[in-house]
This record gives structure tokens, C-alpha cells and sequence, in this order.
């Protein structure tokens, strides 16, 4: 709805949110939650709450891209929350740091967040290209509406399977 370089904030905000998740899991919080791993369900739910937030927000959408909006667009800090929101994260999170440095080894779990987070920034910024390349189908406020139901509907089995999980 921005463009790809307000997005771009916010492909940084959520590289930078997923690397820290990533290197902090490595250092040790995936110890916490195995002590208290009633913060996982927490932080799942939490993450639902989110996804129906989102598909709310994409359903009662005007289908306006921007027209007479004072909105600045996608922040960095929302990108980075958003991915200490997201199960999914934390999904990845743990497995990958279970499968590539599992022992704690430091200097693996920095080698594996320096390279998440170069593939990370990749496949977040081709989302938001494809996003603004998207922008020149969905010029008419029908055809947003439309789109937006599709992916709030998507969000929405997305956080229901999610809460099976």
C-alpha cells in the first residue's frame, strides 16, 4: 500500500525482530521456555491475537490505497514486534538453533544468525516487492477489498491452525 520503500522499514524492523529472536534463542531463552513452558502458549497466543488483528484489519478495509492518508506506513519498530509475535518465528527460531547449535556454541549461533539474517532481509524484501508490484492490479478499491478478504481469510486459517498446533 506504501510502496517498496516505506516497506523497506519495515523488512529491516522484521529482519533485525527475527534475528534478535534467533540469537537470543541460541543464548539461552529457549532454556527459559523450557522451564516455564507456559510462556510458549502465551506467546502463541499472543501471536493468534495478532493474525485475527491483522484479518480484522484487512476485512474492514475501505480498499483505499492511500487515498487521503496521513499514515507514514510500516514502521521498523512494528516489523521487528511483529516478529515476537509470530508462532511461527519462534517455531523457526527454536528448530533452527536446535538443528544448527544445539550445544550452545556461540560462535555457531552468531555464524547461524549472521546468515539467517542475510536470507531473511532477502525473502522479506521480495515480499514487499512483490507487494508493490501487486499495487499496479489493485488500483481499484474493489479489487483491494476483494484481495484484502482473500488474505484475511488466509490469516485467519493460518491463526486457526495454528491454536490446533
Amino acid at each position: 500500500q506504501y510502496g517498496l520503500a516505506a516497506s523497506m522499514r519495515h523488512v529491516t524492523g522484521a529482519t533485525v525482530g527475527f534475528a534478535l529472536l534467533l540469537l537470543f534463542t541460541g543464548l539461552g531463552l529457549h532454556e527459559l521456555l523450557s522451564h516455564w513452558p507456559y510462556l510458549a502458549r502465551i506467546i502463541q497466543w499472543a501471536g493468534v491475537a495478532f493474525l485475527f488483528f491483522m484479518a480484522y484489519k484487512l476485512v474492514v478495509d475501505d480498499g483505499q490505497l492511500g487515498a487521503g492518508t496521513a499514515s507514514k506506513g510500516p514502521s521498523l519498530v512494528s516489523g521487528a514486534a511483529m516478529q515476537w509475535l509470530n508462532p511461527k518465528a519462534w517455531l523457526a527460531s527454536l528448530a533452527g538453533m536446535g538443528a544448527y547449535a544445539a550445544d550452545g556454541d556461540r560462535v555457531l549461533v552468531w555464524k547461524f544468525t549472521a546468515v539467517y539474517f542475510v536470507i531473511c532481509y532477502g525473502s522479506i524484501a521480495c515480499w514487499a516487492y512483490s507487494g508493490s508490484f501487486l499495487r499496479q492490479y489493485l488500483r481499484d478499491p474493489k479489487r483491494v477489498r476483494l484481495f484484502n478478504r482473500l488474505m484475511a481469510l488466509l490469516l485467519a486459517a493460518s491463526a486457526i491452525y495454528l491454536l490446533e498446533a
